[in-house]
């Protein structure tokens, strides 16, 4: 009966401890959610910004520029402030980099709860920490032989060939934010 009860004391100790390692990786996930969330979201609001000046720029000529997706001037701070928070996370830092070229935005969070009491000291004050890293790709091709000044010509991944009339770009239905740019996670 003695050592009976060692055991069941032992297996309930067990327990506890696989217990707070449990929510450590629940709250450890939560973080990651966010930080994904926020990365995302601050590249989405960009490249809806390149979007934009996409459109604008067929007017002015300088459209080429846009599509290789460096003439942005937000850093989509809102968005991921905004997805963080939604997530129950706030952003504690988002930095606004390259990677392989491409515009990258590396977004880090901290839960708003913590892991909680347990029997391990020192964990009820614990908050998780995740970060994530989303990139925006561009996903066209202007033709070679063409003058960016005079005709807009451009073949992108997944959507096809365009070809829009800069004297009249409204004419025609105009690519969207997915077609020009890709964002995805980098991490």
């Amino acid at each position: 009966m003695p050592l009976y009860i060692w055991l069941v004391a032992v297996l309930l100790f067990v327990a506890f401890v696989f217990f707070v390692f449990a929510k450590g990786a629940v709250a450890r996930n939560g973080a990651q959610s966010a930080a994904d969330a926020a990365a995302l979201a601050a590249a989405q609001e960009v490249r809806d910004e390149l979007t934009d000046g996409f459109v604008v720029g067929l007017e002015s000529g300088d459209w080429e520029e846009w599509l290789d997706g460096e003439e942005f001037l937000g850093d989509g701070r809102a968005a991921a402030t905004d997805l963080a928070a939604a997530n129950d996370a706030t952003l504690t830092r988002l930095d606004i980099g390259e990677m392989d070229g491409k515009p990258s935005f590396a977004a880090g969070v901290e839960t708003n709860y913590t892991v909680g009491d347990s029997l391990i000291p020192g964990t009820e004050n614990t908050r998780a920490k995740a970060s994530a890293t989303a990139v925006i790709e561009p996903r066209c091709t202007v033709d070679v032989d063409i003058d960016p000044s005079k005709e807009v010509k451009f073949r992108c991944d997944g959507s096809g060939a365009w070809e829009i009339d800069p004297e009249g770009p409204g004419d025609v239905e105009l690519p969207k934010a997915n077609d020009l740019f890709a964002v995805h996670l980098a991490d």
